[in-house]
């Protein structure tokens, strides 16, 4: 960097060193095309979304897994207000994005109304901090952005810049990056952990998000232990699904209690309490957590816990201990049993969630591919979570802190974008997709390797059966189902419509040939939601 560096070139010097190649959103005309320009001198591409608030789940769904951080630009406004659910997800779902907006300077604040609102009151509860880079050091502040971004728990971080502000000259340029010091676990808390295994028999091991990135560590921890595993749905992967150990998912419902009652230990390791479901804990017996930070508030108190990295603290924990009592028949009916539950029975109409989702597993084992799968909320995420299995860490993308709809689609983009040689498969429900349909153009102009199925029922239907289960009329949850296929090809990607199981395969395999996105329009049967809601939350 020169004396003659921009703060907007300062900026996005820091991005490209972190590892940043694409920004997402809507500019304004302010500082957001001063940040477009300097990202693009330095190899940066900009994606022109449709909504702001698909902009940062865009940013944000790679950077959960990577840890490389994502950037959503916004202008002022109506457009940090309307990009407001995607950072709360950002916040609840630990994604390190930065959400950068146009702001007013201090003189215009004077006289302007127009637009005019405290936007950093307005973000301040979901957000890890607030920047403007308007300061006389700017560039150390640039670098303490970037380094609270990316620290644990990970999160959003607003940066609020005018264009006065960005076009400012920053003498001596952008400093060195701060490093941030990392902690050894504790030898106390790792004695008090290693007895609480040594004296376990039947341990169970509860994978969450923060282990997304220490996948070896977790994989040769559980080697040792060899008894079942329950991720999360954020964790999907870190363990392989086909790990013959891997019982089902943990949600803190029904799932898996039958797997978590015969243990004598579970093991939380890099679990966030975010992740799980509004249900008080149901487990007695003792609880060893491994985590990278302290939560203030959880869902139970553990025995023993160890704090620090995590791969760290599992490389610690390593304890020669008799062979456990769980058998390989015993987790292998287990998971049995968890598969069992979950599955549809037979359907009167369209075709069944959990068949849709098996067929695409399927169809993409055939062609021996191995795609990313993007989850919407909603009751298809049952079949989809159940019945897709995960390889390797970030195979599933979904909203689970927030477990906000809309999320699946724009999320499909940015693996697509990011790893244009592996196909992504969107699972969504008629009403996540209802409310994003213009990412769908962004989709077809960007040319997105992506297979969006949708799940047609015509409802919002993980409410209609919460109101079927208290005997209420439907009222406020259907309506009459949506032809999107036509919509995708009205936005110039493919479009398909499938009524029956028989033409489902068909339709993948042509959706998997494709080099742009492709829309499958699956009409589903609902009427199996109600018992797989039970099944998986009680």
């Amino acid at each position: 960097m020169t004396s003659e560096t921009t703060v907007a070139s300062a900026f996005a010097q820091a991005l490209a060193e972190a590892g940043v190649r694409r920004i997402y959103g809507l500019p304004g005309g302010g500082s957001s095309l001063d940040v477009i320009e300097a990202a693009a001198a330095r190899g940066i591409d900009f994606v022109l979304t449709r909504t702001e608030s698909a902009a940062v789940m865009m940013a944000g769904a790679l950077a959960e897994t990577t840890g490389v951080p994502g950037v959503a630009l916004t202008t002022k406004g109506p457009g940090l207000a309307n990009a407001a659910n995607g950072v709360a997800y950002a916040s609840l779902d630990r994604a390190p994005v930065l959400v950068v907006t146009d702001g007013f300077t201090a003189a215009q604040r004077a006289y302007v109304t127009h637009q005019v609102f405290d936007q950093r009151a307005m973000l301040a509860p979901v957000v890890k901090g607030h920047a403007s880079l308007d300061g006389p050091d700017a560039g150390d502040e640039i670098r303490r952005v970037m380094a609270l971004v990316a620290a644990l728990p990970q999160g959003p971080v607003h940066v609020e810049l005018t264009g006065e502000a960005a076009r400012r000259r920053l003498p001596g340029g952008l400093p060195p990056a701060l490093r941030a010091a990392v902690e050894a676990p504790d030898p106390d808390a790792i004695g008090a952990a290693r007895r609480l295994l040594g004296s376990a028999r039947r341990p169970v091991v509860i994978v969450g998000l923060e282990a997304r990135r220490h996948a070896g560590a977790v994989r040769r921890f559980v080697e040792r232990l060899d008894c079942p595993v329950l991720p999360t749905y954020k964790a999907k992967g870190v363990v392989p699904d086909t790990d013959p150990r891997v019982t089902g998912v943990f949600t803190g419902g029904e799932q898996e209690a039958e797997c978590v009652d015969r243990a004598d230990l579970i093991v939380l390791v890099g679990v966030d309490p975010v992740e799980l479901i509004l249900q008080p804990w149901r487990y007695c017996v003792p609880v060893l957590e491994v985590s990278a930070v302290r939560y203030a508030v959880h869902y139970v108190t553990p025995a023993a816990s160890v704090r620090g990295p995590v791969d760290a603290a599992l490389e610690a924990l390593a304890v020669d201990r008799p062979a456990p009592d769980w058998s390989p028949a015993e987790i292998a009916a287990l998971r049995d049993g968890v598969l069992r539950r979950l599955a549809y029975g037979p359907v009167t109409h369209g075709v069944a969630p959990d068949r849709v989702v098996q067929a695409a597993a399927a169809a993409c084992a055939r062609r021996a591919v191995s795609p990313r799968v993007s989850v919407d909320a909603g009751a298809h995420m049952f079949s989809a979570t159940a019945f897709f299995p995960c390889e390797r860490p970030g195979d599933l993308l979904i909203s689970n802190g927030l477990a906000t709809m809309a999320f699946a689609l724009p999320a499909a983009i940015a693996s697509a974008l990011d790893d244009p040689g592996r196909p992504t498969i969107c699972l969504t429900g008629d009403g996540g997709l209802l409310m994003g349909m213009g990412e769908l153009l962004t989709a077809a102009q960007q040319r997105a390797r992506i297979v969006v199925i949708v799940f047609n029922d015509g409802a919002l239907s993980l409410i209609d059966v919460k109101q079927q289960s208290r005997a209420l009329a439907p009222r406020g949850v259907r309506w009459e189902r949506c032809d999107f296929a036509a919509s995708m090809r009205g936005c110039g990607g493919v479009g398909l419509t499938v009524r029956t199981e028989a033409e489902l395969e068909p339709a993948l395999e042509v959706a998997l040939s494709a080099d742009g996105p492709v829309l499958i329009d699956v009409h589903v049967d609902p009427a199996g939601y109600g018992r797989q809601l039970k099944a998986m939350r009680g």
